[in-house]
């Protein structure tokens, strides 16, 4: 029986990010890696997409195996990797402990927690992973090059991976809430909601890019605040609704949510 290198569990979007990211980047060959979903219509889905991969229900012979199942999925999905022959697997599941996954995996598995967030799917992601007890540093190295074709990576110990998810896992969805509020206040101002869209798409991207090339947040926003002028107008008004103390607020809630579902 051939031994395949990596089985992916869980063919949903991150899953499927994780793959089409390590096939582009030429991490792993076609005939190297598996996906196993157990909702038939995916995986129809996903034999078009990806008509040279393995697609199936089962857990195939592997040396490694990436959980990218629901939380509750995942003790059964570990379990079933290390029945596979997998000694090394990746989770990227919100919430479930290390210790969790190595009680699934025996103690024959080196096990790494990972925290990505939804830009993966653009490989525009940011990662966090966090090794567990047994893992060596050729584990955290096979799953930074794995989380890599879809973004950056840091390396954190367990005890963060909350407060990165409460920034980074969440994060996203804090942008979309600020996208979502400006596109609102474009129409008010009379634009049409299509051209306001574009206004604002551009806006972040534009921003987003200008920010990873220069740094310093601080020193951009004084670039475009002249005194007095319109921008100065603007951000007194976020300052006097106390915009920066909610999105401190809002991560720190995601933080202790995430510990919550530990």
């Amino acid at each position: 029986m051939d031994v395949l290198e990596l089985a992916i569990i869980g063919g949903g979007n991150m899953g499927t990010a994780l793959l089409g990211g390590l096939l582009d980047s030429q991490v792993i060959d076609a005939s190297d890696v598996a996906v196993v979903e157990v909702v038939e219509s995916r995986r129809h889905e996903l034999a078009e997409r990806f008509p040279t991969v393995s697609i199936g229900d089962d857990v195939p012979a592997c040396r490694a195996a990436v959980l990218a199942v629901k939380p509750g999925d995942i003790p059964a999905a570990a379990a079933a990797a290390a029945s596979g022959g997998a000694t090394r697997v990746l989770s990227i599941a919100a919430g479930v402990r290390i210790a969790t996954i190595e009680q699934a995996v025996g103690p024959d598995v080196a096990v790494v927690r990972a925290m990505p967030n939804t830009p993966a799917l653009v490989r525009l992601g940011a990662s966090a992973i966090a090794p567990g007890t047994t893992a060596s540093s050729a584990d955290v190295e096979w799953a930074t090059t794995i989380l890599h074709a879809v973004g950056t990576v840091e390396l954190l110990d367990e005890t963060a991976l909350d407060a990165f998810t409460g920034v980074a896992g969440s994060g996203p969805a804090y942008l979309f809430l600020v996208a979502e509020s400006l596109i609102d206040a474009a129409v008010a101002e009379g634009f049409d909601r299509p051209m306001a869209e574009r206004i604002v798409q551009q806006l972040l991207l534009g921003s987003a890019t200008l920010l990873h090339r220069e740094g310093d947040p601080a020193r951009l926003r004084e670039m475009v605040t002249s005194p007095g002028g319109t921008t100065a107008a603007g951000l007194s008004v976020l300052d006097a609704r106390g915009v920066r103390d909610a999105f401190v607020a809002a991560v720190d809630a995601a933080t202790d949510r995430s510990r919550q579902l530990g």
